[in-house]
């Protein structure tokens, strides 16, 4: 590809993503996009939801139902936006093909921030051409319980090559996971403090994720 390090002005807009599965949309990633505006000075943090996550498996709400819980969940966050383009692209979802269509680290007037949380950087090196991502974007990272904000050798190697590092994000460890939340409501079991309220609302009248 070419890339050595994202092209950029010193007066770039700058942009952070947060993709996901958003299986649902809960605190911890509203938090983690605010902090990162913050810590990172960004213009904007786009979430982007993912059509078919390749590495998990399949999804309990469509993708209707995502994006309508994520447009409940950032009413009121400014800086917060939401881009679909995954979803409108369908298929299994890769990192490195979304950030192609938006031409990232190519436009001298945008630079972008890879928002992720460390559980997601310790597997960075199996993504599909995460020499590219890492390239194309600047790596932003918040701790996640129970994993280091380590990087694994490959990419620690391939930064230290290129003369790149990965941004820490301020972030205290927090517990709650879609997964956990989609196993309370299984249960029956409240999610008051999970979600933001508009999303468990639209969740109960959906009936989503009761089987």
């Amino acid at each position: 590809m070419g890339l050595s390090q994202p092209v950029h002005a010193a007066d770039a807009r700058r942009v952070g993503l947060l993709g996901g599965s958003f299986d649902p949309i809960h605190c911890t990633h509203l938090d983690l996009a605010q902090s990162a505006r913050c810590a990172l000075a960004l213009d904007e943090v786009q979430l982007l939801p993912a059509a078919q996550p390749w590495q998990r498996g399949a999804l309990g709400a469509s993708a209707d139902q995502r994006l309508a819980m994520l447009a409940l969940a950032i009413q009121g966050r400014d800086g917060l936006t939401i881009n679909d383009g995954e979803i409108r692209r369908g298929g299994p979802t890769y990192t490195v093909q979304t950030l192609r269509e938006l031409k990232a680290g190519e436009d001298p007037g945008q630079t972008l921030f890879w928002l992720m949380g460390s559980d997601q950087l310790r597997n960075f090196d199996t993504w599909r051409d995460w020499q590219e991502i890492a390239a194309r974007v600047q790596l932003a990272v918040a701790e996640r319980p129970g994993h280091p904000p380590e990087a694994p050798a490959a990419l620690k190697q391939w930064l230290d090559a290129h003369g790149r590092s990965v941004l820490h994000v301020p972030f205290a460890p927090r517990n709650a996971s879609a997964t956990d939340i989609r196993e309370r409501l299984r249960r029956g079991q409240p999610i008051d403090g999970l979600t933001p309220p508009a999303v468990a609302d639209y969740i109960r009248t959906h009936h989503l994720y009761r089987t």
